[in-house]
């Protein structure tokens, strides 16, 4: 193995590890809540499953991309519509745009559910998918969120042995706190609307980065990705409001109750 005793290279594992556990957080988010749609007996064995796999294809990728780094840069195809939409896709490009798409448009459609469904403890079967559907998902958009990680840890090292021990210390990490992220749901309802919202977040962060990547313009505006720092920040934001609400709306909740209780005494 390439430099297996050089101090350098296990530094870089350690970092590597890091930024996979963090460019991480929402694919778990997304494992989560795609297993949950799955029968109650069949969800753990759907998040470890599709996990499992998506390390596999994920390895597989990473020679991939290892032997094809140049290509990937390359521009597929261009449009050139003057003034109003230019762009020079590549593969990476288009990649981040349908996937961050795809989740835009499945975050949306569980958020509608959500506002539509009359029994919240019982949503129905109109949410329910198939444990082979699901684990699919699951492997292809892992898929999606591996090429951004997986491009960080090559500008970061080149070394295979490096990155392959990554993805794997990551991914079974990711299979273990799947089942705590889970749970956690499951407890706190009103925290899987966060995640929903998170997830649309996600994919507006994933299609700009693919219009950043296509150099992309709208109107002579070009189009520039979202930083992962305000990516954290709104997701930040967005549970300390959650919290604080919350919390105003059970102290108003006590309190009502208490002013009931004192009239109806009286």
């Amino acid at each position: 193995m390439d430099g297996l005793l050089a101090l350098e290279n296990w530094f870089t594992l350690l970092m590597l590890i890091l930024l996979q556990a963090v460019l991480g957080f929402d694919n778990l988010l997304y494992i989560s809540l795609e297993a949950g749609k799955t029968p109650p007996e069949s969800q753990r064995f759907v998040r470890r499953m599709g996990i499992g796999l998506a390390i596999l294809f994920r390895l597989v990728l990473m020679f991939v991309v290892l032997g094809l780094i140049n290509k990937f840069a390359q521009p597929m195809f261009s449009v050139n519509w003057m003034g109003v939409f230019e762009a020079a896709f590549t593969f990476h490009a288009v990649v981040s745009i349908l996937g961050g798409g795809f989740i835009m448009y499945t975050a949306t459609k569980e958020i509608m559910h959500l506002l539509a469904v009359e029994h919240l403890e019982d949503p129905g079967d109109s949410r329910k998918r198939s444990v082979a559907s699901a684990i699919a998902l699951i492997v292809a958009m892992n898929l999606v969120f591996s090429f951004d990680s997986l491009l960080s840890a090559i500008a970061l090292t080149q070394v295979t042995w490096v990155i392959a021990v990554a993805i794997i210390v990551s991914g079974i990490l990711m299979i273990v706190l799947s089942d705590h992220v889970s749970e956690f749901l499951k407890k706190n309802r009103m925290f899987e609307v966060i995640g929903l919202f998170i997830l649309f977040i996600v994919g507006i962060l994933l299609i700009t980065e693919g219009g950043h990547l296509a150099h992309m313009e709208l109107f002579n505006f070009k189009v520039e990705a979202m930083s992962k720092a305000s990516f954290y920040f709104v997701i930040f934001v967005m549970v300390v409001v959650s919290i604080v609400q919350t919390r105003y709306r059970n102290k108003l909740e006590a309190r009502r109750q208490k002013e009931h209780h004192g009239v109806a005494s009286g």
